[in-house]
């Protein structure tokens, strides 16, 4: 989940629903205005940039495709209520992604090879996972 700079707004990665949905903060801390974010994703860790876009996960292009060949993890940079601005494919599934570096810009990506829930036991013994590398146009903001 993230919480806006301004402290107005907190998005939550809802896996199983395909969504990010946001409720408004009040002053007292109580959240209300749930409405969906983004959809047509398949999120778990994001984060923030300064031009209030999330970078979260979605679906692979062999899944789309239905082949064997191509990236299997993607995530995509979207603002509220549009589509994708901007997307990086890798060879792993992501599970999460975080802006740091120097200047905010680096993104990190935590990422594994997936292998299915019924083999999640072989793939934990496999140590698949890394952190990925890549550039993104804005630094990271708010409360990750």
């Amino acid at each position: 989940m993230v919480i806006t700079p301004d402290n107005s707004t907190l998005i939550i990665s809802e896996s199983m629903a395909g969504q990010l949905t946001a409720f408004d903060i009040g002053a007292d801390g109580s959240l209300a205005n749930r409405r969906v974010w983004a959809e047509g994703l398949i999120p778990d860790g994001i984060c923030m940039d300064e031009e209030a876009a999330v970078w979260v996960q979605t679906e692979n292009a062999r899944n789309r495709s239905g082949g064997t060949r191509g990236p299997e993890g993607a995530v995509v940079r979207v603002h509220e209520g549009s589509e994708a601005v901007e997307r990086i494919e890798h060879d792993r599934a992501i599970f999460a992604s975080m802006l740091g570096g120097p200047d905010g810009k680096t993104l990190f990506l935590a990422a594994a090879e997936w292998r299915g829930i019924e083999h999640v036991d072989g793939a934990l013994a496999a140590r698949t996972g890394q952190i990925l590398i890549a550039n993104a146009p804005f630094p990271g903001t708010g409360w990750p």
